[in-house]
């Protein structure tokens, strides 16, 4: 009871202003890095080899990417995979060179440096025809979710609060794929998959507070739109940083042990994670609030002819 009463005291409309000057800023920082220095798309995404290498002991992967580097793969990433003793390479195309030999060159220049006895496990070839397709496909499915998304919460809830979900998935999108841009973090298939969750996690934060805030217009009869847009962010505060909070706990898990393989997948969900619970706090509700919400929006429409029939 006591969380209640603080979790009223929060003026979160009151900060709005500042909060949408630092979600432009971030928005701005984000396009900035993305049209400058583009992404580091993974193999996934611009073809080339990859090879997985098992060792006898545990591989030092500063020496792995020197020995690359000296038969000529300058440009080839090394990350271990599953354990300290299994390295996973990523090879760029290269013109004057098939995709066999590519590898089989690479392979030879591990052997070489090793100490130990070096296994080959697997090699993958992904053309660049293939890297384009899904560099297509993956933009396309995030276009047509958010056009679902769009015309779902439209039907359900009112445009303007479609609007609003949009300008806050658009947001925490934008700035999750910024912050990988910025730091030049690989944005491979993994991660693609962790964005498109972070626009269902998002979404789902938005449609609680959302269902709150129509809820609230129908039920106070006095109060500005600011103040039960606020009295509604106050009522589901708890429940949103409860569910962040859990949510992260299990992603950091992940992030910390399950291997430098996934480190990207479950980084992309902690930045959107957080992103997306400050956007359904102060983005979604603000720009609702923007756009014009009143409470004749939220009334239910009468039915015509519903006053005969409830005659007796």
């Amino acid at each position: 009871m006591q969380l209640f009463k603080l979790n009223r005291a929060i003026d979160f409309m009151g900060m709005r202003k500042f909060a949408v000057a630092l979600s432009v800023i971030l928005m701005l920082v984000a396009i900035a890095s993305i049209a400058t220095r583009g992404m580091d798309l993974g193999i996934d995404f611009t073809g080339g080899t990859l090879i997985e290498v098992g060792y006898q002991q545990s591989a030092d992967l500063g020496k792995v990417r020197d020995a690359l580097a000296a038969a000529g793969f300058q440009d080839a990433t090394a990350q271990h995979f599953g354990t300290t003793r299994e390295v996973l390479v990523n090879l760029a195309p290269r013109a004057d060179m098939s995709n066999t030999e590519l590898s089989d060159q690479a392979f030879s220049a591990l052997k070489q440096a090793a100490e130990s006895k070096v296994e080959l496990r697997r090699v993958e070839f992904v053309g660049p025809q293939v890297g384009d397709e899904l560099t297509e496909d993956g933009g396309l499915a995030m276009l047509y979710a958010l056009i679902g998304i769009l015309i779902y919460v439209a039907v359900r809830f009112e445009y303007r609060f479609a609007a609003g979900s949009i300008i806050a998935l658009v947001h925490d999108v934008l700035i999750t794929i910024g912050i990988f841009s910025l730091f030049q973090i690989e944005f491979d298939l993994p991660v693609l998959a962790a964005v498109l969750a972070v626009i269902g996690y998002s979404l789902n934060d938005t449609i609680v507070v959302y269902d709150r805030i129509r809820e609230n217009f129908r039920k106070m009869r006095k109060g500005t739109p600011a103040e039960i847009i606020n009295a509604s962010l106050n009522q589901t505060f708890s429940r949103t940083i409860m569910t962040s909070v859990t949510t992260l706990l299990v992603l950091c898990a992940l992030f910390v042990l399950g291997g430098e393989i996934i480190h990207g997948f479950a980084l992309a969900l902690i930045i959107g994670v957080v992103v997306g619970t400050y956007s359904s706090i102060y983005v979604a509700s603000a720009a609702v609030l923007a756009l014009g919400i009143s409470k004749a929006d939220m009334m239910p429409v009468k039915k015509e002819g519903a006053d005969v029939d409830a005659r007796p």
